[in-house]
Order: structure tokens, then sequence, then C-alpha cells
């Protein structure tokens, strides 16, 4: 209601100004708010992943202890310690063969790079160090210690990394060592206090359970420890310039070094557990002794510990993922000892206060006196005493109370020098999704140390020089969005107007920092822009009167700074965005450039990535320059450099093609900015990334759309995310694609994307499908396509039968295309991709396959529904499910497309009605046997539950399984009549969608001045004049009555110049027939109409006689040349003007009373916005209004136009009254800002001419690469040869493919039960029939392997939905806030260069008032 409201008082406030107060509304033009709940939410889900880290480090830590405890001579089950040692070694063990496994896969399956020797057998040596100091610690010292000792004992493994960081000065303040410097005094602290503990329990009065080897067995410990603190030097070495190059070295062949240290370290592990089992005297066959209780206690441990430790893992990655680093990753993984610590105590305390309750005087050393004679108890009763039996054989069981404050300070100074150590954590921030190897310098964990291998093994942020920017900052990325239209709709537009109008908001001031470090231009391709006459087209008009709408949604006035360019292409619209952004409207003459969407991508990527890369590098050298101001020229080394026209060509100096990315969209693509970032946090993150899609809804009405959106759903939920999980995707759909600069100017692709199609095959696979074919080029080169499920857009689907069969006429055999050269070059590939690996090649096989085989599947299908429903014979049912098809081949064959077209809907209608039954016929065989434990009816179900599991997983989208009936009942209209048309029509290369009937009528008619037809009884007479015959017929008649023209000539130029005399000497009145002025045309807007007392057509005629007439003058002057020269210069001024006078006028409504009221007032708002020029800009708004209306009142209506003459008087008088305002409230400093408003306020459409050394640039790439196609008519014949030869060979191969698969099928019915799979038949209860269960072999391995491909992708969403929540969740806590900006008193009219060029570059340009 408030919303009503609010539009109601702008709309009372535009009433009391025009006629014409009524605007469009875009969805989705307010601005973007929080999701307050979205908000509780990922806080909640950050607390919940701290708590999962913290009770999984819990469990780990405390099973490990355990084990160890249990392992330990003072174990109350001593006979069974070599088990559960047995079991603390398989613990160490765990996470080797898991990175073991992990490496194997890369080196196999991704890409494999020879180590370098020395590095490697010097890394191994580290490695086996670390080993041996681990095995030493969990397997020989540890189980001599008490379980207290064993947990503080583990925190003083932070050692070297505490020396390495003081050495190598990795902190960026100097005062910042005294944190290493302090961890390695509290470690050294904490283990002398470690030798005083053990001296204390050795000279103690009670020395049961003391060694003499105690001193041993402490020195043991402190030098494992030592050695174990060496598992991460890479965190400290990355600093060292030294060593630099060989760990950039490293990180090429980490993989293979990994599998290899992986088997050293489990190998070092087994050889010292052999050794303390042989020391130990036991025998390896008395392993299969122990009993079962130990057995089931000792592997329970093992399981807990082992899954603890991965959960700990995998949640702390995702906690650093989501920006929640402190809460919950260092916090949880920082309290995990301290929680043991209290575990531990209060399990000791409970155990002692049942002591209490039954004897009052029970003392701490009479209670732990009582395990020495213990008997056995239930697990969990014995996990607790072996707790309170380890903690009995240490300094609590003295009465000195010093005993225990001394291992208690011993455990404390290891856990704060591990703080101290770690700082850097708590400071430490994290891009969204950062790679795994970005967080941590190992890959997996360690086992025994899994709260202090988590916060060692995090990477520092190093700081390797003072001018060296924070790694902690993103790179700054520049986007170009590139929209192409063709033939697109009023709302069509106003959809992708909307996108980048809301992403403009979302950015800001281009000239302020963003936090995403994002800058973006907007373009817009339209493909056929112009009629034949030059002029523009209606498209062309409802784009601009697009943009005019939109602009005024958001910003409730008219745009500001607006050029119009005549370019070599055609022509071009540049219009300044309401936060500063840019947006360019890139009219295409298809008389001058080719046409169709990938010569348009051609076209801005050359322009983008080519041209506008090389000026942002190299700085034009100034040729020739009159009069040049000071702001637009910089001096370099005496050469004179004229800077890059926009804001994004400066800083696009400092950006790498890497982080210079491209926005593929369509005409009618809806989205939001968050959709965009997501998509560029992907290339960020991840360098190998060339592009990345989103998830594409499409939109519309009636059950055309209704299937796709079931179809779209289920494409992105199963298939795109296995393709990401498993390999990389194989199509970046074009309407709303991310591509890296550097990708697509990689060899072999951009170049190549440039090949004009000549043969059959190119026609197919390069213009049917082009962006299926650039992703295709892209993994051909090594890199990788992703797809991202939270960045959502929505585009219109076709939603006609006619134009979705044409729409997938040309996707289906592109696809098809594109992928069989993909897997054709799969080894070599795969040589190149690391995505690409041979099972994702057999995947990929399996896949095409089974569309191949989707006919033949769809009609043995129909065959059992006819057989159950009709009780008819198998076989005949299968002869009568294939005439359909049958029939539909041969009319395709021999029919027009509209006709094939019509027959398919009718098929797809019968279909359907086919489909219902055949969905009911399983059913009714379920009903029927009394059970759906058979394989149509389980895959039936456990499709069904798929599916409906998977909506479960997309809330949001879980509304679509309605529109599943509609998918279900046309599967055989999408894999059958469709297949069936698209091969057979395969050699038609035209789209098919979106064609202009009007066109396609003026081309048949294109010429021809009179058709007609006569029909008699036997004879059809067809009478047609072309133009040709017409202009001979006309040349014939020209010279026989020349003599006369000739006079009748003579007598209109004597009129001419009559009228030209008597011609008003006014010069408004005169203004139509002067000659068009250079300045007019470079920016003057005003025109006056033609005097009232004279036609358009008079008025048109007279200016045509008058300009013959001076041309004909002109040729009889002695300046022949020179004149000839001018007279061709406003020749083509006119020509321009047939297309650039629409676009002009229609901006130029600006200018009418009442916009400009609205205007003015929203530019004073917007220059005086901070809150402290508040009362000065109110008053400014009241007065210069009053001022407007006293000038234009009775002048103007508010629908006309202001001429020029009035624009500077209303100017003039505009500027002095803001002057004597600002004069009168002492804020004179206020003066250029408020001057620059009015300016932007009477500011018209710019009329400018492009830079000659751009002009250069288009005229050569046309000429090399888009210059319009003419073919011949005979290469044209022996291309449509060429196809339908294709064509017959791609339709035989596929169609006998299916009829084999049905043949097949037939013959192995007709053996019948000889051959055929005997299956029990189980009841739902579980009880077992005596009768089986007849299948056929094909169609059981069909349907098994159809559900294993479904089992695997729905594995493969799970996997890429989880990262996806990851993904939404660390985007939401960063989200924009939209506030207000406030202004400061700078003047904004000093013009800065913000640029690369050094700071003495700078030129400000201070205007006087």
């Amino acid at each position: 209601m408030e919303e009503q409201k609010d539009r109601a008082q702008q709309r009372q406030g535009r009433h009391g100004d025009t006629w014409d107060p009524f605007q469009l509304n875009p969805i989705g033009a307010e601005k973007e708010r929080k999701k307050r709940g979205f908000v509780f939410l990922q806080h909640l889900f950050a607390f919940f992943v701290g708590v999962f880290v913290l009770v999984s480090a819990f469990f780990s830590k405390g099973s490990l202890l355990v084990l160890t405890t249990m392992a330990s001579k003072n174990s109350l089950l001593k006979k069974d310690r070599t088990f559960y040692l047995l079991m603390v070694a398989c613990s160490l063990a765990i996470p080797n063969v898991l990175l073991f496994l992990k490496s194997l896969w890369k080196c196999a399956f991704k890409n494999f790079v020879p180590p370098n020797i020395k590095t490697m057998l010097a890394i191994c040596l580290i490695e086996s160090l670390v080993s041996c100091g681990t095995s030493l610690l969990a397997l020989v010292a540890m189980p001599y210690f008490d379980i207290l000792t064993n947990l503080f004992i583990l925190g003083s493994v932070c050692f070297f990394s505490s020396v390495f960081q003081a050495a190598f000065h990795l902190q960026k303040n100097a005062w910042k060592i005294i944190f290493p410097i302090c961890s390695v005094v509290f470690v050294l602290g904490g283990y002398v206090l470690l030798g005083l503990d053990y001296y204390i329990r050795k000279t103690s009065i009670i020395t049961n359970g003391n060694s003499p080897n105690d001193y041993l067995y402490v020195g043991l410990g402190i030098f494992a420890t030592i050695l174990v603190s060496l598992n991460w030097w890479e965190n400290s070495f990355q600093a060292s310039n030294k060593l630099h190059n060989a760990l950039a070295e490293l990180e090429g062949f980490r993989d293979f070094l990994f599998m290899i240290s992986s088997i050293l370290r489990t190998a070092v592990i087994g050889i010292v557990f052999a050794v303390c089992i042989t020391v130990e005297g036991f025998s390896w066959s008395d392993f299969s002794k122990f009993p079962a209780d130990t057995v089931q206690r000792g592997v329970g441990l093992f399981l807990l510990q082992a899954f603890a430790s991965a959960v700990c893992h995998w949640f702390g990655v995702v906690g650093c993922k989501i920006h929640a680093v402190r809460c919950s990753f260092a916090l949880p993984v920082v309290l995990t000892t301290p929680a043991v610590v209290i575990a531990f105590v209060v399990s000791f305390l409970i155990q002692f206060n049942n002591i209490l309750q039954n004897n009052v005087n029970a003392t701490i050393g009479g209670f732990c006196s009582d395990f020495y004679d213990y008997k056995l108890m239930n697990t969990s009763k014995l996990v607790l005493d072996e707790i309170s039996n380890s903690i009995c054989h240490t300094s609590v069981r003295y009465n000195e109370p010093w005993g225990p404050a001394v291992m208690g300070l011993e455990g404390l100074c290891w856990w704060v020098g591990l703080l101290c150590s770690t700082y850097y954590i708590w400071t430490q921030k994290f891009q969204r999704i950062e790679r795994t190897t970005q967080i941590f310098v190992r890959r997996l964990y360690e086992a025994a140390f899994i709260d202090q291998s988590l916060l060692l093994n995090t990477r520092m942020k190093i700081i390797k020089a003072k001018k060296q920017e924070n790694n902690e900052k993103v790179e700054s990325c520049v986007i170009y969005l590139c929209a192409t239209m063709w033939h697109e709709t009023f709302d069509e537009m106003l959809k992708i107007l909307t996108s980048m109008f809301r992403l403009d908001r979302y950015r800001g001031d281009p000239k302020e920092q963003h936090k995403d470090n994002v800058d973006f231009e907007c373009h817009i391709f339209v493909d056929d822009s112009y009629e034949k006459d030059n002029s523009v087209n209606k498209y062309v008009k409802d784009l601009v009167s697009v943009i005019i709408e939109v602009y005024r949604v958001f910003t409730n006035k008219e745009p500001d700074d607006v050029s119009i360019i005549k370019t070599p292409y055609g022509g071009r619209l540049a219009c300044i965005l309401p936060e500063g952004n840019m947006l360019y409207i890139h009219l295409k003459n298809k008389q001058l450039i080719r046409n169709k969407k990938r010569w348009s991508q051609i076209m801005y990527m050359y322009y983008l990535l080519g041209w506008k890369g090389y000026i942002a590098k190299n700085p034009q050298r100034l040729r020739t320059v009159v009069n040049p101001c000071r702001a637009s020229l910089v001096s370099m080394n005496g050469n004179a450099f004229i800077l890059p026209q926009d804001e994004n060509d400066n800083k696009r100096k400092k950006i790498s093609d890497d982080n210079t990315y491209i926005m593929a969209l369509d005409g009618d693509t809806d989205f939001h900015p968050s959709a965009l970032i997501l998509l560029v946090d992907r290339l960020r993150m991840y360098q190998n990334v060339g592009a990345a899609c989103g998830r594409i809804h499409p939109t519309g009405m009636g059950p055309m759309v209704w299937y796709q959106k079931f179809e779209y759903a289920v494409g992105h939920w199963l298939q795109k995310t296995a393709e990401h999980v498993f390999g990389s995707v194989l199509c970046s759909p074009g309407c709303f694609s991310l591509f890296r600069g550097s990708a697509l100017m990689d060899d072999n692709v951009l170049k190549r994307y440039t090949t004009t199609s000549t043969k059959a095959g190119e026609y197919v696979q390069y213009d049917q499908g082009e962006d299926r074919w650039l992703c295709t080029l892209l993994l051909q080169q090594g890199w990788r396509v992703e797809y991202n499920a939270a960045s959502d857009a929505y585009t219109n689907a076709p939603q006609e039968f006619n134009e979705f069969y044409n729409q997938r006429r040309r996707w289906g055999p592109s696809t098809l295309a594109n992928t069989l050269d993909l897997l054709h070059s799969g080894a070599e590939t795969a040589k190149k991709n690391s995505s690409i690996s041979s099972l994702y090649i057999f995947y990929q096989i399996f896949t095409v396959g089974s569309s191949i085989l989707g006919p033949a599947s769809v009609c043995l299908m129909i065959a059992g529904a006819f057989s159950f429903v009709f009780n008819w014979d198998a076989n005949f049912a299968i002869l009568l499910s294939v005439l359909p098809p049958a029939v539909y081949i041969i009319i395709c064959y021999t029919t027009k497309p509209a006709f094939q077209l019509a027959v398919a809907a009718i098929l797809s209608v019968l279909y359907a009605f086919l489909m219902t039954a055949t969905f009911l016929s399983i059913i009714g065989q379920m009903v029927e046997e009394n059970t759906f434990i058979t394989p149509s009816g389980l895959f039936l179900v456990s499709a069904s539950i798929l599916y409906v599991t998977t909506a479960i997983l997309h809330p949001q989208e879980f509304g679509l399984l309605i529109y599943g009936l509609m998918y279900v009942i046309c599967i055989p209209s999408g894999y059958l009549l469709l297949s069936i048309y698209s091969l057979v029509n395969l050699h038609i290369v035209s789209w098919g969608t979106r064609e202009s009937t009007s066109e396609v009528a003026k081309e048949k008619t294109m010429g021809v001045v009179c058709n007609k037809n006569c029909t008699m009884c036997c004879w059809d007479i067809k009478i047609e004049v072309n133009q040709e015959t017409k202009n001979v017929v006309l040349q014939q008649i020209q010279q026989t009555i020349q003599p006369k023209n000739k006079n009748k000539q003579q007598n209109l130029n004597n009129l001419q110049e009559i009228q030209l005399q008597t011609l008003p000497q006014d010069e408004n009145e005169a203004a139509p027939f002067k000659r068009p002025s250079a300045s007019r045309l470079s920016g003057q807007h005003g025109h006056s109409p033609p005097p009232s007392d004279k036609s358009d057509d008079q008025y048109e005629n007279e200016k045509h006689i008058r300009f013959k007439d001076l041309d004909e003058d002109k040729d009889e002057d002695q300046d022949q040349n020179q004149n000839w020269d001018q007279n061709e210069d406003q020749t083509e001024d006119l020509s321009e003007n047939v297309w650039i006078k629409p676009i002009k006028d229609e901006f130029l409504k600006k200018l009418t009373y009442a916009n400009l009221k609205r205007n003015l007032a929203e530019q004073i708002k917007c220059a005086l916005r901070d809150k402290k020029h508040e009362d000065v800009c109110e008053e400014l708004v009241l007065m210069l209004t009053d001022t407007l209306n006293q000038e234009l009142y009775d002048t103007v209506g508010p629908e006309d136009i202001l001429p020029d003459s009035l624009v500077e008087e209303l100017k003039e008088s505009l500027n002095d009254c803001a002057r004597r305002i600002l004069i009168m409230n002492q804020v004179e400093t206020l003066q250029k800002r408020v001057r620059r408003a009015i300016e932007k306020t009477l500011m018209a459409p710019q009329v400018e001419k492009l830079p000659d050394e751009e002009h250069d640039f288009w005229v050569k790439l046309i000429e090399r690469y888009l210059e319009p196609l003419s073919e011949d008519k005979a290469h044209k014949e022996e291309v449509k040869r060429e196809l339908k030869s294709l064509r017959n060979k791609a339709t035989f191969l596929y169609f006998i493919v299916n009829i084999l698969w049905v043949v097949a099928t037939f013959f192995l019915q007709a053996i019948g039960e000889a051959i055929s799979i005997k299956i029990p038949k189980v009841y739902p209860n579980g009880t077992v029939a005596d009768e089986y269960l007849n299948v056929e072999p094909i169609g059981l391995m069909f349907l098994l392997t159809f559900a294993v491909l479904l089992i695997v992708q729905f594995f493969a969403m799970l996997y890429h939905r989880v990262y996806t929540l990851i993904h939404m969740v660390s985007y939401r806590s960063t989200e924009k806030e939209y506030k207000t900006k406030d202004s400061d008193d700078k003047d904004e009219d000093g013009l800065t260069i913000v640029n690369n060029l050094p700071s003495m570059f700078s030129i400000e340009d201070d205007i006087p008032m």
C-alpha cells in the first residue's frame, strides 16, 4: 500500500506539468534489499559450521587419545594393547591413503608433470622425518605418557613454524615479530615444565607406576614433536626469494610428489609399528586371537577418529570459504584442547564423586588405587575408566598441589605458544569460494594433530615488498556486457535494459572503488537495424524508447549525455547511465557488415579485446591536434598522447587479459547483479576457467514453455552438474555466459572462430550452434567451462510449436556435431585439458549413445503400452509402434517444412495420449504382478523418488515438478519426432526463429513493378514487369522527350531563384532553407518546422530543387574539384541525417517544458546530495523552477521542444538565479557544481565523429573478417548439394542404429523364453514368490545402464549442491547495501585523470563560473 501511495504522489507531481504523466514500471527496477530472513539463516549456518568443527575436532582428538591410552602399558587391559596400537597406526595412515588416492586420480585422469628429482628428494626427506616424528610420538612416546600429557604435548608441534616466522620476518608490521618469538619461548618453557613434571613424579613419595625410562621417553617425545613441526615448513618458506622458484616449480608436479610422499609416509609408519611390536615380542599371528569385543571396540574408535577428522577438515574449509574464519574456524579449533581437557577432568571428577557418595573419607589416591585391580566392564564404562586410570598416573594423585599446577602450566604454555604462532588467522580474510590450496598449504590434515594441523596449515598472506598490494584484496576486473539483439520485442528489450540499469546502480560511480573491484561497460549489438533506404527500422526506434523509459524509471529524469556517431558498420549511440557507467548501442547495417549472432560476437570480441586492449596498452600518438585542451593530453618523454576515451579504458592499463571478462547476453535476458558477481567469482578463483554459465530459466506461457521449464530444470539439475563435477561443461549458452578475455584470445580460439563456413559440416557445427562451438574451441585449448547454479538468468523461450521445433532443429545437429568433434579429439584434448579425463570421455560417449538410441527406446516404450493395454502380441506391437515414425520420415523427405511441422504437431498430440497409456500400463503391470519390484516398476519408482528429492534440494524450483507431467507425455515428441525432423532437415541452415515476415515479403516483391496473373481453361499466363525492364523502357522514352525536359528544367530553375529572393528574412522562417551547418551536425539540436502554409511534400520538393540548383551552379564554378568535395560531404551529411534525425528527435524530448522541470530538479538534487547542503538544495530547486516557469510558461506548451535561442536564454537566466542564491547562502564553492547540473539539463544529444584511428580499425576489421557475404549461385548450389549429402549420410547412420536396436529386441522377443532372463518375483513385504519374471537381456541392460547414469548424475548433483550453498552463503555475507552517497566540498568540475599514470600526470582544469 505504501508503494502505491508513493507512485501516486510521483504521478501527481508529473501530472501538474504535462498531460502525459504516465510511465512504465518494469519488474525488478526497485532496489535490491537484503533478505533479513536469509541473513539470519546465513549466521545460523555459520554457527552450525563452527559447532560441527568443534564437535568433530573433539571426537577426533578424544578418540585418538583414548586409543593411545588403551595401547599403554598402564592400560586396564594390557593384553589387548597391541591391537589398539595397530588402530593408532591405522589412524595415522588414513590421511596418507586418502591423499594417495586423490593424487593418483589427478595424475591418472587430470595432468601429469615430470618432477624435478632434486626437489622431490629434498621434500621426500622432509616428509620422511615428519612421518618418523609422528610415528615415534604416537606409537612410542604417547602410549607411555598419561592422557593429559599426551593432550598437552600435541600443542608443541608449532616450534619450527614460529622459528621460521621470526627468521624470515613474515610480519607486515615489525612489532608483530614478538608473536613468533613468544611462541618459541612458550614452547621451550613447556618442554622445561614437562621435564620438571616427571621429575616431581619420580621424586614423589608414591612411586607406583613410575619407570626408570621416564626421562628417555620425555626426550623422545620432545624430539618427535620437533620433527613433526617441520611438516608446515612451506608456509614460512614461501617468503624466501631463494626458494620462490623451487616452490613455483613444485606446484607443477605436486600431485605426483604427494602420491610418492604418501606412500613413503605410510611405509615409515608401518616400519615404526613393526619395530614396536617386534620389541614387545608380539607375533603377527596373534592378531587373529583378539576377542571380538576388543576388535569391535578398537575398530569403532578407529572409524570414529577417521570420520571425525575428515569431517572437521571439511567443515573447517567451509568456514573459511563462507567468510566466517573467526567464528566458524579459528575459535572452535582453538577451543578444542580446552574442551577435551574439561571433558576428561569432568569425567574423572564424576567418577570420583560417585566414590565420595559411598565413602566420605575417600581420597584421590585411594580412588586411583582401585584401578590396579580392574575387572572387565562394558565398552562405554571401560573408556571412562581408561580416562580416569590414565589421569591417576599424573601428579593429580599426589597430595601436593604444586604437581598438578606444574602440569597445568605446562599445557597452558604450549596452548598459548600455538596461539602466538597462528595469531595471523584471526585477521585472515579469504575471498568467496577461495581455492582450498589458497587456504591450506598441504592438501589434507594430520590425524594425530587435527586442531594443530588446521591452524598451522592455514596459509599466511605474505607481503614480499612494501609496495606490493595486500593479497587479501581481490584483483580489479573489467566486464564488458555484450547483448546481441535480433528482432526483439519492446518487452524483451525492457528486460535486458532493466538488468543493465540494475547493474549500474549496484556498481555505483565508476570513479569510486567498489567492494568487488568490478568495472563494466554495456554494449548492445542490434542486427538488422536499417531499412533499405538506410533509415532505422522499428526495432531501433523501440530500443531508443525503452532506454528513455527505463532511464526515467530509475532516475525520474531523461538521459543526460547522449552521443550519436556514424560508423563504418552503421551507427552507434553512447549513453551515460545514471551512476556514470557507459552504455553503447551498436546499430548494424547488414549491407555494410555481416549479420547474425556469431558475427556480432566476433565484432565485439575484436573491438573490446583487440582494439580496446591495444589502445589501453599503447596510447595513440597524436598526428594533428587543433587547439587541444589540457584535459585531453598527457606528455610522456616529450611526445603527446591522447588518453583513452572512457574511464574503463584508463583502468584497463592495470588490468590483465586474465581479468578482462566478456558477458555474453541475449537481447531478452533478465538477470540481477548477484548472478553476474557469482560468475565472476568462478573466473577469479580458478585461473584455468575460461567460461562460466548460470542457471537459465525459460519464461513465457503455454504448453511449449511448460515443457521447456522442466526440460531446462532437469538439464541443469543433473546433466550440467554432472559435467561440472566429473569434467567440464560442454556448452555455456550465449544468453548468459561469462568468458575470460585471455581464453578467447588464446591460440586457435577467436581466430578459428572467425572461420567462414564453406563446407556442409561447417555450416552445421559453426553457424547452427555458435556458443557450443566456441566452448568446444576453449576445451580443446585446455580451458575449463563451469556451471554456477546460484546465478539465475531468465530468457524468453519459444512459445509456438513451430518456433520450438525450428530452434531445436538448429541445436540438435550442432550439439551432436560438436560433441563428436570433441570426442574425436579426446586424446589430444585430455593432454591439454586437465578437466577432460578418459573416464569423462567414456561418460560422454555413453550419454551420446543414449541420446542416439532415444527414438528406438521411445518406440519400444510405446510397444509395451500397446502390448499391455490392448493385449496384443509383443512383436505385432513393435511393428505397429515403428509404423508412425517410418511414415513421418517419408513425409519429412518429400514435403516442405511447414507441412512437416503440422504433421508433427498432430502426432505429438496422439503420442501424448499413448504416453499416458504407457504410464498407466506400467502402474497396471505393477498392480497385476502384485509388486513394484520389477525392472520397469523399480525404474519408475526410483526415478520418481530421484526427481522429487532433486526438486526438494532446489526449494526455489520445487514447483517445476508440476510441469514434469507435461514433460513425460511429450517425450515421444521431444525424443522421436523432433529427432527425425532435425536430422531430415539438416540441410536447412536458416535460423527459423524471429524471422521478419515483412522483410521476406519485401524480398519477394523487390524490384517488381507489375505482377498480374491470368488463368484460363488451359493457360496460366503470368505478366511481371520488374525494375530493370521499367528502366529500359523509361530510358527510351526519355531520349525522345529530352529537349522538352530541358526547357521545363530551365523554367523550374528560374522559379526557384524567384522563390529564394522572396523568402522571409526572419531567421526562424529561413532556417529550413539554409544549408545544414557543421555546428548543427556536431551538436546543435534545434530546427524550426517548415512554414505552416506549405505541406511537407512541398517543403521536401523545394529543398530538393534548391540543392540541385546549387550543385549545378558549383559544377560551373572554376574551383570544381574543391566544391565537388564539399558537395560530397554535404550529401554524406544528408544521408547520415536519414537515420540520425529520428533518433536525435526522440532524445530531444528531454527539452520539453514538462521534462525540463523534472530534469532540473533531479540534477540539482544529485549535485547537492549531501545532508549539509539540504537547505540550499531545496531553495535552489524552488527558485530555479520558478525561473523556468517564468521563462517558458507563456512561450511553449508542455510537450513542445525548446528551440536553440530559447535554450541559451534559459541557460543564462538559470545560471544568474543560481549564482544569486549561492552567494546569499555563502556557498560560492558550489557554483561550478550547480552550473554543471544546469548544463546537463539543457544538453542536447551530440552528433559526433568517430576518431580516425578507430574508423580505420573498423574498416580493416570488416574488410578482413566481417564483410557481407556475397556467394555466387554456383557456390550456393554446391553447398546445398553437400548439405543434402551430409543429411543423407547422417540420417542413414542414425536411423540404422535405431533400427538395429528395434530389430534385436524384436527377434529376442520372437525367440521367447529360451534366452530371456528370469528374475525372482519379490513382493513388497520381502517374500519371494515361486514364479519368475521374464525380461529380455537388451531391455534389461539398457534399463540398468540408464538407471546407473541417473544415479551418477544424482550424486554429482548432491556434491555440486553443497558447494553452491557455500557460495551463496559467502556471497550474501558481502552483499551490497545501498546507501545515499555524500559528496564532499571538493569541486567536481576539477577534472582529474585517474589511471595508471603517475601522480605527476594528474591534470586539473578549473573553469571559472
